[in-house]
């Protein structure tokens, strides 16, 4: 059977109830979440769900042949990882088809107490080859793992051909141009890490300042930005901040775009891939109803004729409204010079 036929999963964010019922409405196959605390990586304030939320999300999205996946996604606190175990008991009560974790203490609590339970290894645990997705399967029965964002093609391709553990790949949102779960930068500047406190640039420690210059933006004291008036402004991370070297005023790592793989789309596919996932559990409703709609009219248009898949204008066109800094990448995805 052609590759091609067999369409990946797509996976969207559900920040909330309402983001939820959006992208279930709108075509996804699984929505992804998590609890208001630092069990997960989005635990930002106002964002996220409660019990009663999940337990209602859970009804709509299976009512509608959806799944949800809960994600366990940080790394528990060695002096008391009771959150997190709680966590995984309250995600199993609570009716979730599967949960995205990080930590290997999380693991062992659902391979110990919970044998039947679906497990995603998260970006966050930083499996980069298919030896390290192996040992997870072999150790906690990992049936799934989210690749990190720093693969050329030609890796993602190499991990599927070497490991029976079914693959998923980021295929649109902000693009991550650290290595996840291996990212600590935000610590010297904020004292959290977002691999524990779940947040790259906690609230707390960001601030705005009208200058004479323009806008600034600080994390922990850091000035790590300054926008003109007019110029569109991304929520500030440090990895991703303009800094004067030499005398030359640029991006320190990578200048910040959305990733879009909408045109690689047949080649994920045809390489194996089980899933796509779309990034922006912080994200409004309004944007997980748009980007879903676009992503299941691509899926589908890439299974039923592969021959003729094109990336539509209107697609394009409606993704654009929703980039960072109004500009696309195919990220690590696309890297001739490797």
């Amino acid at each position: 059977m052609n590759k091609l036929t067999v369409a990946p999963e797509l996976v969207c964010p559900a920040g909330s109830l309402r983001a939820l019922q959006a992208a279930v409405d709108a075509g996804a196959d699984a929505v992804y979440l998590g609890l208001k605390d630092a069990t997960n990586a989005r635990n930002f304030a106002g964002l996220n769900l409660d019990d009663t939320q999940v337990r209602d999300g859970v009804e709509y999205a299976h009512a509608r042949g959806a799944k949800v996946l809960m994600a366990l996604n940080t790394f528990a606190d060695a002096r008391d990882p009771g959150p997190w175990q709680r966590a995984t008991d309250t995600a199993v009560a609570l009716g979730a088809d599967a949960l995205i974790v990080a930590d290997t203490a999380v693991m062992a609590h659902c391979r110990d107490h919970h044998p039947g339970l679906r497990l995603h290894l998260s970006v966050q645990a930083s499996a980069t080859s298919h030896a390290a997705i192996d040992f997870y399967r072999q150790r906690y029965g990992i049936q799934r793992a989210v690749l990190p964002r720093v693969l050329t093609l030609q890796q993602v391709g190499q991990v599927i051909r070497h490991t029976d553990v079914d693959i998923e790949v980021f295929g649109f949102g902000s693009l991550c141009v650290m290595v996840e779960g291996r990212c600590a930068l935000s610590s010297y500047a904020t004292g959290q890490s977002p691999n524990n406190a779940g947040v790259c640039s906690p609230p707390s420690a960001v601030r705005w300042r009208d200058g004479p210059e323009g806008v600034e933006a600080r994390l922990g004291g850091v000035l790590i930005d300054r926008y003109a008036p007019d110029e569109p402004r991304g929520y500030p991370t440090l990895c991703k901040g303009r800094f004067s070297v030499e005398g030359q005023r640029d991006y320190a790592i990578e200048e910040p775009t959305s990733l879009n793989t909408l045109a690689i789309l047949p080649d994920l596919i045809a390489l194996g891939v089980k899933a796509i996932k779309i990034e922006g559990r912080q994200r409004s409703a309004a944007y997980v109803a748009q980007v879903t709609r676009v992503w299941r009219a691509a899926i589908d248009h890439a299974v039923a004729s592969p021959g003729r898949y094109a990336v539509q204008p209107d697609w394009t066109a409606m993704l654009a409204r929703h980039a960072e800094g109004q500009q696309h990448t195919l990220g690590a995805y696309n890297r001739p010079w490797r």
